[in-house]
């Protein structure tokens, strides 16, 4: 299946979504208590956008400047954003925004939240700070380079931060410590940790993925990509490591005694042009939301051949994807300013 074969088709967003503008660079999404959608934007505005089609968003300024991460705050009824005007904020659907700190001259990206600690991470520049539900300061870790990428583990209880020359592993909420150092040379720009708390991977300058197994620190390396690798989503149950940067959506296979060592990744959804930006794994189901450089977006599943057409070209690039927790529904976001949702009852949607 191409493109050209699917012109006259209908995507799902046409059929049983919505869609509109909100004016600015989407910098991610992410669904929040009772539906509500919201949207971090280059402008330095979230849109929450409510789950009634005909719901208009409501627009906060949190940033002077723009947003630069956004992730779903403690709790589950707030966003936490991170701007390059040194502001950490944290903002609820009815559009009070707390800030929680600022340190001017540094950019606030990435961000972390642990649901399971109650802990919170944000990188300014070389320096992750750690921050309570209560937005008390109760961690302070210096790093040589800056910080490309956070990620607590499971249980929240270690923090892994990505950095030129490799990643480092802190305790949180331990003071006086020094990190147990991961390293490969070379720029490692963001990080991800697997749902079991056995891998780390991150994704690097050279368009190559660098992974380590966190036990005996043995190394994984994962290349080949034709561009860089700008997001990655684990599967359920961390079988399956699914990734951009390439035509199709690569998916690394974790499972087993050594992961992907040795092994080949699959290559899903073939067939559709363009590299894909930027993925989001269903919470529940192989299946893998992907968005691609010309604005398309696709749904693929681990054993079905052919793709779902979400969403036909158009609207520039894809630049954020995010499901509900029970799965029902998704949202996209592109560099035009397009956000459109759609509810999806049945994962498996029709073809």
């Amino acid at each position: 299946m191409s493109f050209s074969a699917e012109q006259g088709k209908t995507s799902l967003l046409d059929r049983i979504g919505t869609g509109r503008t909100v004016k600015a660079y989407v910098v991610g999404v992410a669904f929040l208590e009772e539906g509500v959608l919201a949207a971090a934007l280059g402008d330095g505005r979230v849109a929450f956008i409510g789950s009634e089609s005909a719901d208009a968003p409501r627009f906060v300024s949190v940033n002077d400047g723009a947003c630069l991460s956004l992730a779903v705050d403690l709790g589950g009824d707030r966003v936490l954003t991170g701007g390059d005007d040194g502001r950490l904020v944290s903002t609820d659907t009815a559009g009070t925004a707390s800030t929680i700190t600022t340190i001017s001259g540094r950019w606030v990206e990435p961000v972390a939240v642990s649901v399971a600690s109650g802990l919170r991470a944000a990188a300014f520049g070389k320096t992750v700070r750690l921050f309570a539900r209560d937005g008390s300061e109760v961690g302070t870790f210096d790093h040589p380079n800056t910080v490309g990428g956070l990620a607590f583990d499971p249980k929240g209880r270690r923090l892994a931060t990505a950095h030129y020359g490799g990643a480092s592993l802190w305790w949180a909420k331990a003071g006086g410590q020094q990190p147990k150092r991961l390293a490969w040379s070379g720029s490692h720009l963001s990080l991800t940790w697997s749902p079991d708390g056995k891998y780390i991977v991150t994704a690097m300058q050279e368009n190559e993925l660098h992974g380590w197994r966190v036990a005996d620190g043995a190394d994984l390396r994962m290349s080949g990509y034709p561009a860089k690798v700008r997001s990655m989503t684990w599967l359920p149950r961390g079988r399956y490591l699914a990734t951009s940067g390439a035509e199709p959506v690569v998916c690394w296979p974790f499972h087993g005694k050594g992961g992907p060592m040795g092994k080949a990744p699959l290559n899903l959804g073939w067939g559709f042009e363009g590299v894909v930006t930027v993925v989001a794994a269903h919470p529940r189901h192989d299946v893998v939301a992907a968005g691609y450089e010309d604005g398309a977006t696709t749904l693929v599943q681990i054993d079905r051949p052919h793709p779902v057409l979400v969403k036909s070209p158009g609207e520039g690039a894809v630049t954020a994807l995010a499901w509900s927790a029970d799965g029902q529904h998704l949202a996209l976001g592109t560099e035009s300013g397009f956000v459109g949702r759609m509810r999806l009852s049945d994962w498996r949607a029709p073809t």
